[in-house]
């Protein structure tokens, strides 16, 4: 008896054991990867802010892609959004477009990334780009996008960075509204993606071209909800289309694109939102509704971006446009909280009828997210006390003045390089315009504040 119990202990044993996942370290051929370290290449180390988002420098990147990638590239735009002003030639729709990855080499201060994922990216400043014939695309990079073609490559990452947005300055003469509007929702307590300066060069087979100054911003489904977030494994949302109104019978599933946990089809955290902010308890029991609109969104960040966002004129997103921006669900709360993305049109009027005003009485309840709250008492006094604070802390005419005047001339010999055909610009003279004009709407912006309060 003694044999058969040691025999079923050594049995159990092996199972046990050989059920075990044995972890498999890639190794990186050194002779072909001759510039990967673990701190520059590795998914090892925490994302090196310092190094990628460095301000107060213009950093350059170079890209080389094979001809016949880019020449792919090219052709799916062609099928896709064509010559004509509408879906391209491939009868797709443009709205729901996502243009093709190919590989590239990436380098960056002499060192060398290996077959980086790189695509165009954008929506109508995609659309509107190519048609004027503009080479300046914007263009998203993922260092690990093709890591099932070169499995020595797994897990490969820009100083611990999956992925970033090369984002073009559309319709921004200046070639700093995206920074700056990030760098000011971040200073005034929100949530907001990193940004920094740089200039693109690539090269896909007829030399090295310069492709003018570009905007680095920082992917939120990446490391924004990790490195501001206590928690990042929430769900998180990037919708897009008549559902991010939120307005009464838009609701869809498929308008909620979900950036994290997209396996899981649950989308039970912004459905309640949709259902809470539209319930008819608003009419007819309203402590009730308030009180469950609080908790499924975090109402007091949402007046906060909400007068900032106004305060600045940046018209294309909710309130004018249904995107732009992401809905995190905080695991540390369970509340959907916003979060603010894409601020190359801020600073100016805007277009579609103009840009919000400060006492948002134009809003209708085709923005309930803004109508129903702000028609609440409460919440107008604190979105009032917020477009103080942000006028008296973060936008104050002289700060920002000398920020511009900064960053014009760290920029300009950049922005007077630009090239026809890779450029927004038409000569130098409209970068010089564009930050002469920061300057005068920062001080137009906290007259108008200082008037409407003064009459509240």
């Amino acid at each position: 008896m003694k044999h058969y119990k040691y025999i079923f202990i050594i049995l159990i044993f092996v199972l046990t054991n050989s059920c075990r996942k044995v972890d498999v370290v890639t190794e990186i051929d050194e002779t072909e990867y001759t510039d990967w370290t673990e701190t520059t290449h590795s998914n090892n180390v925490d994302p090196d802010y310092s190094v990628v988002f460095e301000q107060n420098k213009v950093l350059r990147f170079d890209i080389e892609i094979s001809s016949d990638n880019w020449n792919a590239m090219q052709q799916d735009l062609a099928d896709n959004i064509g010559s004509g002003g509408g879906p391209g030639p491939g009868g797709g729709n443009f709205g729901d477009f996502t243009p093709i990855w190919k590989n590239c080499t990436f380098k960056f201060e002499d060192i060398e990334w290996y077959n980086v994922g790189m695509r165009f990216k954008g929506n109508s400043s995609l659309f509107s780009t190519y048609q004027m014939g503009n080479n300046k695309l914007s263009i998203k990079l993922d260092f690990d996008e093709f890591e099932d073609d070169y499995p020595e490559l797994e897990d490969q990452r820009f100083y611990g960075f999956k992925q970033l947005n090369l984002n073009n300055n559309f319709d921004d003469a200046s070639l700093m509204r995206e920074k700056i509007g990030a760098d000011m929702f971040r200073e005034f307590g929100l949530v907001s993606a990193k940004t920094a300066f740089c200039v693109v060069y690539i090269d896909h087979g007829e030399g090295s071209q310069y492709y003018g100054v570009y905007a680095l911003v920082e992917e939120v489904d990446d490391s924004v909800l990790e490195s501001q977030f206590e928690d990042d494994s929430g769900n998180l949302y990037k919708p897009d289309g008549d559902a991010a109104s939120f307005a009464q019978g838009t609701y869809n599933d498929s308008e909620m694109e979900k950036k994290s946990n997209e396996d899981e089809a649950d989308y039970s955290d912004v459905e309640s939102l949709y259902e809470i902010i539209n319930s008819n308890e608003r009419t007819t029991d309203y402590e009730s509704w308030k009180t469950n609109l609080n908790s499924v969104f975090n109402v007091d960040i949402f007046l906060k971006w909400l007068a900032a966002n106004t305060v600045i004129q940046n018209w294309d997103t909710y309130g004018k446009m249904t995107h732009n921006y992401f809905l995190y669900n905080n695991p540390s709360n369970s509340k959907l909280q916003w979060i603010p993305w894409d601020n190359n049109e801020a600073f100016n009027d805007g277009k579609m009828g103009g840009a919000l005003s400060i006492s948002l009485n134009e809003v209708g309840n085709n923005w309930p997210l803004i109508r129903y709250i702000i028609d609440d008492d409460e919440y107008k006094s604190t979105y009032q006390n917020y477009l103080q604070q942000f006028v008296d802390e973060v936008f104050v005419t002289s700060e920002m003045q000398n920020l511009y005047e900064d960053y014009y001339q760290l920029l300009k010999e950049y922005a007077y390089a630009e090239e026809s055909g890779y450029s927004f610009l038409k000569n130098d003279g409209d970068f010089d315009r564009a930050v002469s004009e920061l300057k005068t709407h920062v001080e137009n912006r906290n007259t108008v504040v200082e008037l409407y309060l003064s009459d509240k």
